[in-house]
């Protein structure tokens, strides 16, 4: 800056000084030029040698004063001014003012040249510094202009990739990519999105790496270069591939459930891994984009709630309204107000300007009829039109009511059963079962439970400040059980073991008693006096071997090897007994 490099503290004058004064003060400190101040040090002009001389040689009195041979439009600069902007004043010598505009130096030519050399030797030492830097990293530096030309590469880069400078200085991203030298850049993607760009690549040295580019901006917004770094990430990835090979079946099962934790699939906070999940999922997933009626069965505390929340928030209407009616809470003689709403007037006590129901709640969005089982026949009609007409009378009313309304319904009962009976309206039935999704019970989907439990115990250790964990030998009991409650059952479950678990480490004995002993029900009522059938005991002392040798040998062929059986026999009765084979 200015202030490094100017002459501090230089002599001034004041306006009444006479020309004789200001002569011996050119005389005495052999200087270019004097700024001429007020009483407060502001600049009220300058005079230099050359005004001096012209002054005596027109014969002006020595007692003249500078006010009168100075000049007043001063070019001036502040101390804060960077060497370059002074150099572009192309004044020999001019006054500097700090932010006050009190006079507090003088820059001379003399003095930029001087500031010229110290920033020049500056930056020359800053260069020597990046370029050690960039030299000594070990990851890779690719370093492009603003049009994608290729300015530098450091050794570690060639060292990773094979590519020798030569190569590729002075080439565009977009040449060498079209010859093949890059099947992507990098650099290219950082351009087109004006961002931060990160990939992972296989490289023809047979390594993978983990590229980052960013861009670099100037004053005015533009893109002037754009730096990527190169990172070696194979021999990460074959520690990782050596650690996962030799870790211990505890350590394995943690990480599993870490790696599913990571790898679920979400569809607004639904949690699968099981097969039969993920294709609910994509069903859902696909239905969400049309306005088609859903049906979806399952029993009790399966998620059918869920996945009803789920289609709605993935879809067109997910701005709009998510209207629930459970069709088995709500008194019958209650429902068809609360369903279609009524008229003013309509029956005693009604709302005297009437209200509306909850299809109209729903408009533009999706309406939940859980338990649509529970519908009285004589209601059913009326949602038949609802469905095909797209429209409703209220309870006393006669105008019908326009609806832009998305139906889901939901049962744990067999509608089609119920239809045969004459218990359910047939032609309603397929109406509500244009795409019908069935959701198994959890003991059918077992691979679904670690991911599950997961979710669980981080949900209630952030709703109560907590950090428990749960063992793989209680996560092997919770795998075994049968969960007749379903989801809903595991998510009290593991409620209770976070809130009421003393220890960080949820292990067995903390497990309801219930589950625990689920393994050996069939010995226990046995031993019990039970009324037990040998065909059940040897069938459940049989279970129990599997599911235990799975556990500790982790592989069906292993078990089958402890056990003196085939592996066929292994995978053949694991089916049977619902056991989870990894």
């Amino acid at each position: 800056m200015i202030k490094d490099i100017m002459e501090k503290n230089p002599k001034t004058l004041n306006p009444e000084n006479t020309i004789i004064e200001a002569a011996r003060l050119f005389l005495k400190y052999d200087v270019d030029g004097i700024p001429v101040v007020d009483s407060g040090k502001k600049i009220l002009g300058f005079i230099t040698k050359r005004h001096i001389i012209e002054a005596f040689v027109n014969r002006l009195h020595h007692d003249t004063p500078v006010k009168d041979i100075m000049i007043t439009k001063v070019v001036t600069i502040n101390e804060n001014y960077s060497v370059e902007k002074a150099w572009d004043c192309h004044v020999k010598t001019m006054p500097v003012l700090n932010n006050d505009g009190k006079v507090v130096g003088l820059l001379t030519r003399t003095n930029l040249v001087k500031g010229y050399y110290r920033d020049l030797q500056e930056v020359k030492r800053l260069n020597r510094e990046l370029n050690a830097i960039i030299e000594s990293s070990y990851d890779g530096f690719y370093i492009t202009d603003g049009k994608a030309i290729t300015l530098r590469i450091n050794s570690a880069y060639q060292r990773i990739t094979g590519i020798k400078p030569e190569e590729v200085i002075g080439r565009s991203m977009k040449e060498l990519v079209k010859k093949g030298v890059y099947s992507q850049s990098v650099t290219l993607l950082v351009l087109e999105k004006r961002k931060p760009v990160t990939i992972m690549h296989d490289i023809k040295t047979g390594k993978r790496v983990l590229i980052t580019g960013n861009p670099v901006f100037n004053e005015k917004g533009e893109i002037v270069r754009v730096v990527t770094n190169v990172r070696d990430i194979t021999e990460l990835i074959n520690l990782k591939k050596q650690l996962e090979e030799t870790r211990e079946l505890t350590e394995r099962y943690q990480l599993e459930l870490q790696e599913l934790r990571n790898r679920q699939i979400n569809f607004d906070n639904i949690v699968a891994r099981s097969l039969e999940m993920k294709r609910i999922l994509e069903i859902a997933s696909r239905v969400a984009e049309v306005d088609t009626t859903v049906l979806i069965t399952g029993e009790s505390g399966v998620g059918k709630e869920v996945i009803a929340r789920g289609i709605h928030m993935a879809s067109k209407r997910r701005e709009g309204p998510f209207i629930k009616v459970n069709c088995a809470a709500i008194p019958e003689n209650l429902l068809e107000s609360e369903l279609f709403g009524y008229e003013k007037g309509a029956f005693t006590g009604a709302n005297r300007e009437g209200k509306p129901g909850m299809f109209e709640l729903a408009d533009k969005g999706t309406i939940f009829l859980d338990e649509i089982g529970e519908l009285p026949l004589h209601l059913q009609p009326k949602l038949l039109r609802v469905i095909q007409d797209k429209e409703l009378i209220r309870v006393g009313g006669a105008d019908p009511v326009k609806l832009d309304v998305r139906i889901i319904a939901a049962t744990n009962k067999n509608l089609e059963e119920m239809a045969k009976k004459g218990e359910f309206r047939e032609d309603l039935f397929y109406r509500l079962n244009v795409v019908p999704i069935n959701i198994l019970p959890l003991r059918e989907r077992k691979d679904d439970i670690p991911p599950l439990i997961i979710h669980f115990v981080n949900k209630f250790n952030g709703k109560y400040g907590l950090n428990k964990k749960i063992s793989s030998k209680a996560v092997d009991y919770l795998i075994d059980y049968s969960w007749p409650g379903n989801v809903r059952e595991l998510e009290n479950v593991i409620e209770r073991l976070i809130v009421l678990t003393k220890d960080d480490i949820i292990e067995p004995e903390n497990l309801p008693a219930s589950i625990r002993g689920s393994d050996s029900k069939i010995g226990v009522s046995y031993l019990q006096g039970d009324s037990v059938s040998l065909k059940e005991a040897v069938e459940g002392v049989e279970k129990n071997l599997i599911a235990a040798a799975l556990r500790k040998y982790g592989t069906t062929r292993k078990a089958a090897r402890a056990l003196n059986v085939n592996q066929s026999t292994i995978v053949r009765k694991a089916k049977k007994y619902g056991i989870s084979v990894k």
